[in-house]
């Protein structure tokens, strides 16, 4: 049954990556967590349901449901495994640079691969050294005739090892206005990865690091113009980012809550199951309430950006609010499951490594609530959503 929000389509796409993600993915979530490593067979079996292509217009081979689907799609598969839903998010992130900065070609060439699942993309911001300080990075790219040589490191590259597609952001020139975006394939020569590194959540996602050492890149690899890099950056971070993450935490949140209602169910102290406890009730509605509250910033900002309305504000305080409401529930499911959370034979400690790891990308809650201030005091005047808004509406078949 569709929602204020969803449609019947929309419903039935949910019960499609439910079933999926628990027939498929679940199962070899045990086997992710133990090797620490990167699931690149599972991801491409992923892909190859299409679900990437969730706001490709069929024209190019895509679903063109939009926002709203795409929440969907990554909510559904992080409620049984953050890392896959952390996977399929970062893929779609790629997809928005090549929507709206991609030029004809560009966008025939990889629009399909990308629909049919054949190519899974990235973006490439992020440099040790100036974290999410964009105008701060160092890799540059230098034009040598009909092409570009690219030099530099980029780290947290989401999908950095089973990436086909990496879109790089470089330093072409001074200021602002000196930074590029190019395509870039993952075996062209120049190209290395550092090595994976295990941390403490999302097994079997890869977020490592990408190095470029006299890369040499065809011009017609840039997105849009020189110059563009910044827009190509902040725009898909707003776009599709925040709103990503959020879908992210809102599946882990989901999950919380069912592993920890279960839980207090079973369990039975002073002859009554534990969930009678009034203490117990206070905690279980506390995080019910949250995910509510979450649910619905989410959903009503993914809306408003398919119905192509300015909702920048709404997209910072849905990652906000889903973000803050997972790590506290993940929290209070702790403290209720006491000593057994801490054992990997129940998942709820997984939900909240995997929780912390959604904090900090598209902008940490300091950086959303700054933001938000400055809508507040009226001085939020540059709204990606409604800049891009042609495009936008292009992009769904509502």
């Amino acid at each position: 049954m569709s929602g204020p929000f969803t449609t019947e389509r929309i419903e039935l796409l949910r019960n499609e990556v439910r079933d999926f993600a628990e027939s498929e993915v679940l199962p070899k979530v045990p086997s992710m967590e133990e090797s620490r490593s990167v699931a690149d067979e599972l991801s491409r079996l992923i892909a190859k349901q299409g679900w990437i292509g969730a706001t490709i217009g069929p024209s190019f081979g895509g679903m063109g449901l939009g926002h709203l689907a795409k929440t969907v799609i990554i909510e559904e598969l992080s409620r049984v495994s953050g890392a896959m839903g952390a996977m399929v998010q970062a893929s779609q992130l790629g997809v928005a640079k090549i929507v709206h900065f991609g030029n004809e070609l560009q966008q025939k060439t990889w629009l399909p691969a990308i629909a049919t699942g054949e190519c899974l993309p990235t973006i490439a911001v992020t440099e040790s050294e100036s974290g999410g300080h964009v105008l701060g990075m160092a890799a540059n790219a230098v034009r040598d005739g009909d092409d570009y040589i690219l030099n530099g490191r980029k780290v947290f590259v989401g999908n950095s090892h089973v990436g086909d597609l990496h879109g790089v952001i470089v330093r072409t020139g001074d200021g602002s206005k000196g930074l590029s975006a190019f395509l870039v394939e993952s075996d062209r020569p120049g190209l290395s990865l550092g090595p994976h590194r295990a941390a403490m959540g999302l097994h079997g996602f890869s977020f490592g690091e990408l190095v470029f050492d006299d890369c040499r890149v065809p011009a017609g690899n840039l997105l849009g113009s020189e110059g563009d890099g910044l827009a190509v950056a902040y725009s898909s971070s707003v776009l599709y980012g925040r709103a990503n993450l959020a879908a992210v935490s809102l599946g882990i949140h989901q999950a919380i809550l069912e592993e920890t209602t279960g839980y207090c169910t079973s369990q039975h102290r002073y002859g009554a199951p534990l969930s009678e406890l009034p203490t117990i009730k206070m905690k279980l509605g506390q995080i019910q309430s949250r995910l509510m509250t979450s649910r619905l910033a989410l959903y009503h900002a993914v809306h408003m950006l398919d119905q192509a309305l300015p909702c920048d504000a709404e997209l910072m305080n849905a990652k906000l609010v889903n973000v803050e409401n997972a790590l506290d529930s993940a929290r209070s499911a702790m403290e209720m499951h006491a000593a057994s959370g801490l054992y990997t034979d129940r998942p709820i400690e997984r939900y909240l490594r995997d929780a912390h790891h959604i904090f900090a990308p598209a902008g940490t809650s300091d950086i959303q609530l700054l933001r938000l201030s400055e809508v507040a005091l009226g001085r939020h005047n540059r709204q990606w959503s409604d800049q891009l808004a042609d495009r936008l509406e292009s992009e769904a078949v509502l």
